[in-house]
């Protein structure tokens, strides 16, 4: 099961509580590595945090700007030494992931480029109420054949899309949250599955949180490992 990457999501702006999870989520059966969000880097000392964090980590702040503004963003992240994972958005257009990548080369080799494309929460009635006229998985393909000509380095969507983009590219990275553990709530997700039926999707690793860091760390991490076998 070594192979199967799991990405644990820590939601909170507690780095307390982000220590806790950081250390009741090691186990030598899976590979485990922790993802910061928005909610953790604005807060107070979240950076620093980071900057002095000794483990790989995912940086997921969906960069989603103009080019030179996030050519910028990325250059300031420069001392995130273990920063291996950084996300950014299939909206901010071609121009935009071309220069990240070139950008991401120079300050890091080891840090890969993920393109968030539609978001989990969000379903065709959602992208009806945006103003697009196509439907998830039409855009989501679209949007893998523009990180392809990017040259960034995965994908993440939703398992439900995850089946038709590895279809068409074999050998994308790619990367689904909205996975839920048999019988848990989908919350604010609205493309959910379970981490055996995405990796059967032939994903490279999925994103979870609330599945196992509400509660038990350490049990809902054995339920994981119970499920996956």
């Amino acid at each position: 099961m070594k192979n199967k990457r799991i990405f644990i999501a820590c939601d909170t702006s507690d780095h307390k509580k982000a220590k806790n999870i950081i250390s009741k989520i090691k186990t030598n059966k899976l590979k485990i590595i922790p993802k910061f969000g928005l909610q953790f880097f604005y807060s107070k000392n979240g950076r620093k945090f980071l900057e002095n964090f000794k483990n790989d980590f995912w940086l997921d702040l969906k960069i989603n700007d103009i080019p030179q503004t996030a050519i910028s963003a990325i250059n300031s992240l420069k001392d995130l030494k273990k920063c291996r994972f950084i996300t950014v958005h299939a909206n901010g257009g071609l121009d935009m992931l071309k220069a990240i990548k070139k950008e991401t080369k120079k300050i890091n080799k080891n840090l890969k480029v993920l393109v968030v494309t539609v978001l989990t929460s969000l379903n065709n009635n959602s992208l009806k109420e945006i103003g697009y006229n196509k439907k998830v998985k039409q855009i989501v393909l679209k949007q893998a054949d523009l990180i392809k000509k990017s040259g960034c380095d995965g994908i993440v969507c939703s398992a439900q899309e995850a089946k038709i983009v590895r279809k068409k590219y074999k050998n994308l990275f790619i990367v689904t949250p909205g996975i839920r553990l048999p019988g848990d709530s989908s919350n604010d997700q609205s493309r959910v599955m379970s981490p055996n039926d995405a990796f059967k999707n032939n994903v490279s690793g999925i994103v979870m949180g609330r599945s196992l860091i509400k509660g038990n760390i350490k049990k809902n991490i054995q339920k994981l490992i119970d499920h996956l076998n």
